[in-house]
């Protein structure tokens, strides 16, 4: 009877046993999983560096060695030989076309400063798709957009064939200003308004019809919202629509709210059909103050309005400076333009608006020395 009794004690213990094993394995096994995973994602990352580094180093030396012969011909005839001896040793890695490639990056970022501050982010192929970028300013843009936004390689060609540089309010800015914000998002992650938002925005997809009202158009926006917010930028959180406010027992309300986490700040946006009016400012100015009385919190920058109108009064506009008011306007489109056309007017937009900085600050500066 002892002896059964012990028999049945040990085989209650090792039951147990199994039990407690079998109801640890899934925390185990997916704390393991997080270890190998995290470790694998560490070594991608330090072989992309790596690599992405040997590629640079190798274009510096190809072009080193042509600009020292000073003769185009014996580009031609060195750099086939030496694809054809590294391929046959380490592979199709080293064809012809990618050491030019290799050749085109080293003589496009000759500064190893940007490519250092991306290089963990940004995958051999993401500098690829930056080497037809023919701007220095634009492709430093691209460049740390991506690296701040983590786009995939497809999302980064993408924002390249839309114009999202000529898009964005910062295109329009001196390039002084330009290197300085881009500067401090490099080596700060202090990202500016600027480069958020945009003077256009493609809505294509709401798939509106010729006549829609205010309220359709919201409706369209909170249906495709993941794709709007795509549209506007990464970072923006959907907090809002027709948020009532009270302001002298009246009651107004604002179309959608959004929170962006890198700006930390609330962002209220006001849909129009039409052309912008200067009585748009009024509105929304009350509605930031009132945010910024009642909704913003500690640690958050003052919030800022966004008035989407489906076209622009330009003189309007720069008369009313409505940036010293935390107020954008930007147009929208619902079908895609024609984008020669588009990148004619917004390279035109680009021009005219560093003219009128310059000759601004030309002007600033003359009335300082008197």
């Amino acid at each position: 009877m002892i002896s059964q009794s012990f028999n049945h004690v040990a085989e209650i213990n090792r039951r147990n046993s199994v039990v407690e094993t079998e109801a640890s394995t899934p925390e185990l096994v997916s704390e393991i999983k997080g270890l190998i995973n995290s470790s694998r994602q560490l070594v991608a990352q330090a072989v992309n560096s790596t690599m992405t580094m040997l590629y640079c180093k190798i274009g510096q030396r190809i072009n080193d060695e042509v600009l020292q012969h000073q003769l185009a011909e014996y580009g031609k005839q060195v750099i086939p030989m030496l694809s054809a001896e590294l391929v046959g040793i380490y592979g199709t890695g080293f064809a012809e076309k990618n050491l030019r490639r290799m050749m085109q990056f080293a003589e496009i970022f000759p500064h190893q400063e940007i490519v250092v501050s991306a290089i963990r982010q940004l995958s051999w192929t993401h500098f690829v798709a930056l080497l037809p970028v023919r701007e220095p300013l634009q492709r430093e843009f691209y460049a740390e957009m991506c690296r701040l936004e983590s786009w995939s390689v497809k999302t980064l060609r993408s924002k390249i064939s839309s114009m999202l540089f000529e898009r964005t309010a910062i295109s329009k800015k001196p390039e002084e200003t330009i290197r300085h914000d881009l500067q401090k998002l490099r080596t700060q992650n202090v990202l500016n308004p600027e480069l958020v938002f945009r003077d256009r925005y493609f809505l294509e997809f709401l798939g509106l019809e010729d006549s829609y009202s205010e309220k359709t158009f919201e409706a369209a926006i909170l249906k495709h919202l993941e794709r709007f917010i795509k549209e506007i930028g990464k970072g923006f959180l959907f907090m809002d629509r027709q948020m009532r406010i009270i302001i002298d027992g009246e009651d107004h309300y604002l179309d959608l709210l959004f929170y962006h986490r890198r700006l930390k700040r609330l962002i209220a946006i006001d849909l129009k059909l039409g052309k912008f009016k200067a009585e748009y400012k009024s509105k929304m100015e009350l509605y930031l103050r009132w945010l910024e009385i009642h909704e913003m919190q500690e640690g958050e920058e003052t919030p800022i309005g966004l008035i989407l109108c489906a076209e622009g009064n330009e003189e309007q506009i720069e008369m009313m400076q409505l940036d010293k008011s935390g107020i954008k306007v930007a147009n929208y489109v619902t079908e895609l333009p024609d984008l020669k056309a588009l990148r004619t007017k917004l390279q035109r937009a680009i021009t005219l608006s560093r003219e009128k900085f310059n000759s601004e600050g030309k002007k600033t500066k003359k009335n300082t020395k008197a």
